[in-house]
């Protein structure tokens, strides 16, 4: 599933840069939309007059840009620091977190200073001293859909495989890593598959590949010596749940076969909602059928300060006891690094 924008926007500093020439070139001679901003970080020219139409434009977006602010966000706790090699996704997941947190218009932008971007990195791991340092490249973005264009989640797992103290790590939705499969990653470098049963997928997750093929994608990557995981979520709570994610845990098992003895990590997230959140996405998918109501729900503060709708406590515990039964008896020796 490759993702080929309606239009993209270059800053002018981005055209200054290798990777800045070559991708002007390529969507050039794809004859897709190609214009240069204005100013640094002032995307002003995307369509759309309706919450529907903004967000759809921005979603067929892309921003080539420079990443002119090197100080890294912190990952806690997944990490230590955010690695900033693309911003956003062009999957369309009805519950997805993102639509509150980038904008009306969520365009996708990549960075063409992946050097700069590393030598940071690097002062950061040599900050630690003889500490790991663990980096997400993952933590607002998928980066798997811009990769066949920019190459950059490969540059970063060789160069990562170059730290003798530096981990990388990221999580996709995205099937097209055969570029990765031949990289010199040394082990360093840890790729997770946000998987989900196969309704779920089919209701909510807009513009992404379908349960079977993520499997078969990581079989690819396991196989390839690569370090692995799983993050299921949000897992919903409807009748015939367990049934489904069964055939979920079945499946991946069955497609990674005598892998699935490996040491494998997985982090299981319930659905949840904030009150911004459910107004947003009913603005943008007005006819959707995500539970989100608030009376079959528990209120909880979330540890930035806002509340959030979260299922019961004997709703959670049975999915917990699901979770860990289930995945127990098929991966002798996975780990179930938290379920919430």
């Amino acid at each position: 599933m490759t993702f080929e924008p309606k239009r993209v926007f270059f800053e002018k500093d981005a055209l200054e840069y290798e990777m800045g020439k070559r991708l002007y070139k390529i969507f050039r001679d794809k004859n897709i939309e190609v214009s240069e901003l204005k100013s640094h970080n002032r995307v002003t020219e995307i369509p759309g007059n309706t919450p529907q139409q903004a967000y759809f434009e921005g979603k067929n977006t892309l921003v080539v840009g420079v990443r002119h602010t090197l100080k890294f966000q912190s990952c806690k706790p997944s990490a230590h620091y955010q690695l900033p090699l693309v911003t956003s996704c062009m999957g369309m997941c009805t519950y997805c977190y993102l639509n509150t947190q980038l904008g009306k218009k969520p365009y996708i932008r990549v960075y063409v200073n992946i050097d700069e971007i590393l030598n940071q990195a690097e002062h950061y791991i040599k900050e630690r001293k003889d500490e790991i340092t663990l980096f997400e490249g993952a933590a607002t973005s998928d980066p798997i859909p811009t990769e066949p264009y920019t190459g950059a989640l490969r540059q970063a797992i060789e160069f990562f495989g170059r730290q003798e103290n530096g981990r990388f790590r990221f999580v996709t939705k995205f099937t097209e890593v055969d570029s990765l499969l031949d990289a010199k990653h040394n082990d360093h470098t840890t790729i997770r598959f946000s998987i989900n049963a196969a309704p779920v997928i089919q209701q909510y997750e807009h513009r992404t590949p379908g349960m079977l093929e993520r499997i078969e994608a990581s079989y690819k990557i396991i196989r390839s010596g690569y370090q692995i995981g799983f993050i299921i979520a949000p897992v919903l709570l409807y009748d015939g749940w367990e049934k489904d994610y069964s055939i979920m845990i079945s499946e991946l098992a069955k497609e990674l076969g005598d892998f699935k003895d490996n040491k494998i990590h997985f982090e299981i997230i319930s659905h949840r909602f904030t009150a911004k959140a459910k107004n947003n996405i009913n603005e943008i998918f007005p006819n959707n059928n995500l539970p989100m109501n608030e009376e079959e729900r528990k209120f909880k503060y979330g540890q930035f300060g806002y509340g959030k709708y979260i299922y019961n406590k004997e709703q959670l515990d049975n999915m917990k006891s699901f979770f860990i039964d289930r995945l127990k008896k098929v991966f002798s020796n996975c780990e179930i690094d938290y379920i919430i």
